[in-house]
This record gives structure tokens, C-alpha cells and sequence, in this order.
């Protein structure tokens, strides 16, 4: 009887042990999937800077009428997107290709320094996320930002080229995809001017 008594014990043991084991076990897993499949989707939405007057001792100069132009499009394209953040580099340039948009919504423009791009994606990561974000930058930056983003590698914007839009997607998971549009009115090298299909 009295050798009984230690195995019984070593049994209740082994039994709580494991009991506990496993309770640590599905709350990690209980855990890990909400920090998963709770986190809500995130776009971003980006475009380079709309066209800009052709001032080579200027380094800062405004936008064309049709760079003006296509910053009031941007009002049609994304009024209804949901937008819920807007950014913008330090220069007139991308300032003012999103200023109409940044009215019309009644949103602040948040400026971001256009040489600091992984402060921009901790922000755009951490500050808005499950938001719908709209940002305008260079021809340079916007390929580098996507690249943060998601990972993905597209090559520097061509010069000429005005009308790109990217959104950025991240999903629940972590993983992000990148969809290429055009909005606007395109401009061909020769100057001709045709209107593209808007999103």
C-alpha cells in the first residue's frame, strides 16, 4: 500500500505537468493565429509626381498646368478609394500633386524626407496599418519604396512618364503584392497626347 502512494503521486504530476504543457501550447497557438489572421489589410496607393516645369538651374520647381491637371485627376481617380493617410516628399513637386486630393478629403499632408525611405515604410507599416495610404514621390523613390513595401524590384521610372500608379497590398499574412495602373492622360515621347483607360 505504501509503494502505491509515490506512483499514484508521480502520476498526478506527470498528468499536471502535461495538462499545463498543453494549455501553453494551444495559447501560443491561439496567439500566433489572431497576431496572424486578425491583422487587417493594408494598401498603399503611389504615384510619381505629376509633370513639372522644365527649369534646369531650378531644384525645386512647380508643377506644369499639365502636372496641375493631373493632381485635380487624382481627385476623380481616389476620392471614393478610402483613402486614410497622405504623404508627400519635401519638394513643391510632390506637394502639390497631392494637395487637391488632400482638400477634397479634408487630410493633412505628411511630409517625409525623400532620402529616408525605411522611416517612411516604418511609419506607413506601424502608424496605418489596415489604412489606405496615398503617397507621392519621385521616379527614383517609388520603385525603392515598393521595394520595402513588398519586395518586389521594378526598375526606375522612365523620365517622361507621369501616369503610373502602384498599390501596394499587404495582406494579412505579411505577404504584399504590387498592381501597376495608369491614370490620366499619358504623354507620348513626341509630345502627342492620347487618354489612357482610368482605373
Amino acid at each position: 500500500m505504501a509503494a502505491e502512494q509515490p506512483d499514484f503521486r508521480t502520476r498526478t504530476r506527470t498528468i499536471v505537468v502535461f495538462s499545463l504543457l498543453f494549455a501553453v501550447f494551444a495559447a501560443v497557438v491561439v496567439l500566433v493565429y489572431l497576431n496572424t489572421f486578425s491583422r487587417p489589410l493594408t494598401t498603399i496607393i503611389l504615384v510619381r509626381h505629376a509633370e513639372k516645369n522644365i527649369e534646369p538651374t531650378n531644384p525645386n520647381p512647380d508643377l506644369s498646368p499639365a502636372g496641375r491637371a493631373r493632381a485635380e485627376e487624382l481627385v476623380r481617380v481616389l476620392r471614393n478609394a478610402g483613402v486614410t493617410a497622405i504623404y508627400a516628399t519635401q519638394y513643391g513637386r510632390t506637394q502639390q500633386t497631392v494637395q487637391p486630393l488632400a482638400t477634397a478629403l479634408g487630410l493633412p499632408v505628411r511630409n517625409v524626407d525623400s532620402g529616408n525611405t525605411a522611416e517612411l515604410v516604418r511609419q506607413i507599416t506601424l502608424d496605418h496599418r489596415g489604412g489606405v495610404v496615398f503617397l507621392a514621390g519621385h521616379n527614383n523613390t517609388v520603385p525603392e519604396i515598393i521595394k520595402a513595401l513588398s519586395g518586389e524590384s521594378l526598375p526606375t521610372i522612365p523620365e517622361t512618364e507621369y501616369d503610373n500608379m502602384f498599390v501596394v497590398t499587404i495582406y494579412q499574412s505579411g505577404r504584399a503584392k504590387t498592381t501597376r495602373l495608369k491614370y490620366g492622360v499619358a504623354e507620348a515621347a513626341t509630345g502627342n497626347q492620347q487618354m489612357m483607360v482610368k482605373p
